[in-house]
């Protein structure tokens, strides 16, 4: 009985030493288990005589429960430790300040963009891109703007100095070009935007010497001038977010369509403020469109005689300041954080037809 007192005063003192519930399972396989101490004297009890077995018995069985008991009692301990210390490693201190607003927006011409691009993309339009630097045969010739026109004069147009072979670049005055280069490349039929930046020698209030542009062309068997104002009735509708903008079609002359057109929408100005829709008790240009001239389709390689299409023109820094009330388009470039606070968005805001554009 001195040994199995010495045994119990052992298992008792590891179970109280154990400082992980790892550590406490080994002291109970230690005691416990299958080749355990106290296992084996209950195995050994078979040698004994009929008292000394009883006797035995019931101090292994006594020492069994306590140890057990034991063991309970230093799981539970270690259990609250163990939860205790996560929390304090995995608390939160409500007394400190919120996480920071980040403090970078999205430019409102990258967001107009994203909503031009989210409303045709919805049509069935396809992005196309082209070089900001350009020759006169892509960003004139090909569009049938004749030498004498003045669009073509150094007064309008960023040209570069001629190269040794005489040839002179210019930084393009619309994303025109990428229509060419997309016709001259896949042919008909075709249905694609062009976003960019564009260059020509303006600047003021509502004019500046880089803006940005989207154009759009159709290209097939039997467009006609009835899905151009279709397409551009349901583009207004989408990215106003006004149901039945009044629209007219002013004839004009573009020479790289035929019949052209200029594009007004209906809006309301009162009180300084202007309202898209409303009564349409005045009227407010915001593109020009038409059908392409055969000879653009000549030039790039398309058979006016089976194909025709229609083409239009937008100023995505025109949309912007439309849509969003912003007055002087010299704000764009400024790069001024205050403007940018104001009229920015945040970058999670993108513009998708279900959800809506403007949030």
């Amino acid at each position: 009985m001195k040994d199995l007192e010495a045994l119990r005063e052992t298992l008792l003192a590891d179970i109280a030493e154990a400082k992980d519930l790892a550590a406490l399972d080994r002291v109970r396989v230690t005691a416990l288990g299958k080749k355990g101490s106290v296992t084996a004297r209950m195995k050994g009890l078979r040698e004994l005589d009929g008292e000394a077995r009883k006797a035995a018995g019931v101090a292994l069985n006594a020492l069994k429960d306590e140890l057990a008991a034991a063991l309970d009692d230093r799981r539970a301990i270690l259990d609250g430790a163990a939860v205790e210390a996560r929390l304090d490693q995995e608390h939160v201190d409500i007394t400190l300040p919120g996480r920071a607003a980040p403090e970078g927006r999205v430019h409102p011409v990258s967001q107009v963009l994203d909503e031009i691009i989210a409303i045709f993309g919805d049509m069935g339009f396809s992005i196309a891109e082209g070089p900001d630097i350009e020759d006169e045969f892509h960003n004139f010739e090909a569009l049938n703007i004749p030498p004498e026109h003045p669009a073509r004069q150094e007064h309008d147009t960023f040209y570069f100095a001629p190269d040794a072979n005489g040839v002179r670049k210019l930084l393009r005055t619309h994303t025109s070009p990428v229509q060419v280069r997309s016709m001259q490349a896949h042919g008909a039929p075709l249905r694609i935007i062009s976003p960019g930046r564009t260059y020509r020698c303006d600047s003021d209030q509502t004019h500046t010497p880089m803006f940005h542009q989207v154009e759009g062309l159709v290209i097939d068997e039997a467009t006609h001038m009835g899905h151009l104002k279709g397409c551009l009735a349901d583009f207004v509708t989408a990215f106003f977010e006004v149901g039945d903008v009044p629209m007219r079609f002013r004839p004009s002359y573009f020479p790289f369509t035929s019949p052209s057109a200029e594009v007004d929408i209906g809006c309301t100005r009162k009180d300084g403020t202007l309202s898209i829709g409303g009564d349409g008790s005045d009227w407010l240009e915001i593109l020009g469109c038409g059908m392409v001239h055969e000879k653009v389709l000549v030039n790039c390689g398309i058979d006016p005689a089976v194909y025709q299409g229609f083409a239009f023109g937008i100023g995505i820094d025109r949309l912007a300041m439309l849509k969003y009330g912003i007055a002087d388009l010299r704000g764009f470039f400024d790069a001024d954080l205050r403007w940018l606070r104001h009229y920015g968005f945040a970058a999670l805001d993108v513009p998708t037809l279900p959800a809506g554009l403007a949030r």
